[in-house]
């Protein structure tokens, strides 16, 4: 290229080795990866999640519980973390849509001690352990955790001796017998399109019904009905204020018409009568459309 002898590579020459696709095993031993990941650390803090102390939002994902309130309040800890640590737990919060402590629930694992893994969260029912080998769900509002399969086996032996299979059936929560609706059962990590399809869903009908995930009254949907009745209300006010002012002007015109051809009458007896009649048809143009609004 240079006149130096050398010569110019090719493309197969640089490249070695072509790019592949990900083998099935790959993109699992990955997605397993992930999901471990999020069954033991806060996406908010980065912290190891606390058995005892672990929130799930409507998404299903998990929390730290002080993670969230620090968060809610926030410059409790300024002088304990960095800005820069600051910024990124407000950015990771900002993303998770938590707005209050009404949009978290506080789960109940079983706890299980291990002599060599220290505390494992387990199913009450099945002693199996949760995490990113099983998948979990919760029931709204009590908040224990159990294995998905096993849920499912006791809602269908439910179903098998009852008609009622709709999502507003009642349960009974078989750790503490709380009853719940079939609905507010939400999975844990959720990773099938069809369960976070369905914890969307969930979400809309609650919002519908203005609840929040823990089936309280969710106050700030009550706020913004409010607020859309009022500006409602007020632009009908100022549409009928502003008909109103038309109206007044439309009969001071008129009136000011009626005025001045009377005033350019000499006769005051004729100047009366007139007026008189223009009168008596502002009337019957009032009454005719009034009659027209009526039909």
């Amino acid at each position: 290229m240079g006149n130096d002898g050398g010569s110019i590579p090719k493309r197969r020459e640089l490249v070695k080795e072509a790019a592949r696709l990900p083998t099935s095993s790959e993109l699992k031993a990955t997605a397993l990866e992930s999901l471990t990941h999020a069954w033991s650390t806060c996406p908010i803090s980065s912290e190891p999640l606390d058995p005892h102390n672990t929130v799930s939002d409507s998404r299903g994902r998990l929390y730290n519980y002080e993670t969230v309130l620090r968060r809610l309040m926030p410059g409790a800890d300024t002088n304990e973390s960095s800005e820069e640590r600051q910024s990124q737990e407000a950015v990771a919060f900002a993303r998770s849509g938590i707005r209050s402590l009404k949009d978290i629930v506080k789960l109940r694992f079983s706890i299980r001690k291990d002599e060599r893994r220290g505390e494992i969260r387990t199913c009450p029912l099945s002693m199996k352990e949760l995490g990113a080998s099983a998948r979990a769900v919760y029931i709204v509002p009590c908040g224990h955790v159990f294995t998905e399969i096993i849920m499912k086996e006791l809602l269908a032996a439910e179903e098998s001796s009852s008609t009622d299979a709709t999502p507003e059936k009642t349960s009974h929560c078989p750790e503490c017998s709380d009853v719940f609706r079939v609905r507010d059962i939400v999975p844990v990590l959720p990773v099938d399109e069809s369960d976070v399809e369905k914890c969307a869903a969930r979400t809309e009908e609650l919002r519908a019904l203005g609840l929040a995930h823990n089936l309280k009254r969710d106050k700030t949907a009550g706020v913004k009905k409010k607020r859309k009745a009022a500006e409602e209300e007020g632009s009908k006010s100022h549409e009928n204020g502003a008909s109103g002012n038309k109206s007044t002007q439309r009969e001071k015109k008129q009136k000011r018409d009626r005025d001045d051809i009377s005033s350019r009458i000499n006769n005051s007896m004729t100047a009366a009568l007139t007026a008189k009649v223009l009168a008596e048809q502002d009337e019957r143009n009032k009454q005719r459309k009034l009659a027209a609004v009526v039909r």
